[in-house]
């Protein structure tokens, strides 16, 4: 949530419940470790994100209101505001060509994990988790500007 926008309503308690709510709603779950925890705690993140920033534009859509890009926002590092749904939609395209790379990225941004961190689950190098992440970064900036 220290990513999203200063005026977001869905606020990081309500975040954070719902996706306990949603990890654990069949009881105890049976962890192989803690990278898979990690995984499915930051896809299940992800998801409450995407699934929050649809329901706004709905309500946008059925109010007939003009519906703004950037209704629900994840900010980057440099300060500017990507819309969730453009990333969701960028991050699937990237899953699809290199599965390591996009879940390094939901780790790292809505896990909310330091490179350190993803590099301890993933098993892998700091060094190759920036790799990755400047490799992702590239990809996503330019599927989200509409480029393939």
């Amino acid at each position: 949530m220290r990513r999203e926008r200063q005026d977001h309503t869905l606020q990081p308690t309500a975040l954070v419940n719902e996706a306990y709510l949603r990890l654990f709603k069949d009881g105890d779950v049976a962890w192989e470790d803690r990278a898979h925890f990690f995984g499915i705690a930051a896809r299940v993140m992800r998801q409450i994100l995407v699934d929050y920033a649809r329901k706004r534009r709905a309500g946008k859509r059925s109010l007939g209101e003009r519906v703004d890009c950037a209704v629900s926002t994840l900010a980057d590092p440099r300060g500017q505001d990507i819309d969730v749904l453009a990333l969701h939609q960028a991050l699937d395209d990237l899953a699809a060509l290199d599965p390591r790379q996009a879940e390094i990225v939901e780790l790292r941004y809505f896990g909310g994990l330091t490179e350190q961190e993803v590099a301890a689950v993933k098993k892998l190098s700091p060094a190759t988790i920036r790799r990755e992440v400047a490799a992702a970064r590239f990809f996503l900036g330019r599927r989200m500007k509409g480029g393939r």
